[in-house]
């Protein structure tokens, strides 16, 4: 287990639709033990630990693809099909949603999209 959470960049909110609010949120992670102390260091903001999910997914130069869907069912696989796409590993990218009362439908998958695009397009140097 690492010793200490690695330090989570947080872009904040990404955008809005229907009263459902979207964040994103990531870090460089070595393994499981990682993801865990991230996610965890990023629920201990309030906000983040009310939020309605916080979906996420990172692929592991030792483990492969990992995923949660924090109820958002197949918001993680997003989150991994982008990663693999871009190259990325060993880096854990979380995208929060607050739910605003109304379904979304398919829009919720393209808002994660989004709002990986930007935290992506945020590593870029």
């Amino acid at each position: 287990m690492s010793p200490k959470a690695p330090q989570v960049i947080r872009l904040g909110q990404v955008l809005k639709d229907r009263g459902s609010k979207y964040a994103v949120s990531g870090t460089p992670v070595t393994g499981r033990a990682d993801i865990d102390a991230a996610l965890k260091s990023l629920l201990r903001d309030r906000a983040y630990a009310k939020a309605t999910h916080n979906t996420w997914g990172a692929v592991l130069t030792d483990g492969g693809p990992v995923k949660g869907d924090d109820g958002e069912t197949g918001a993680g696989m997003v989150i991994l099909r982008m990663l693999e796409r871009e190259g990325l590993t060993d880096h854990l990218i979380v995208v929060t949603r607050w739910y605003g009362g109304k379904h979304l439908g398919g829009d919720r998958f393209r808002h994660v999209q989004t709002c990986v695009r930007d935290y992506l397009d945020a590593l870029a140097p």
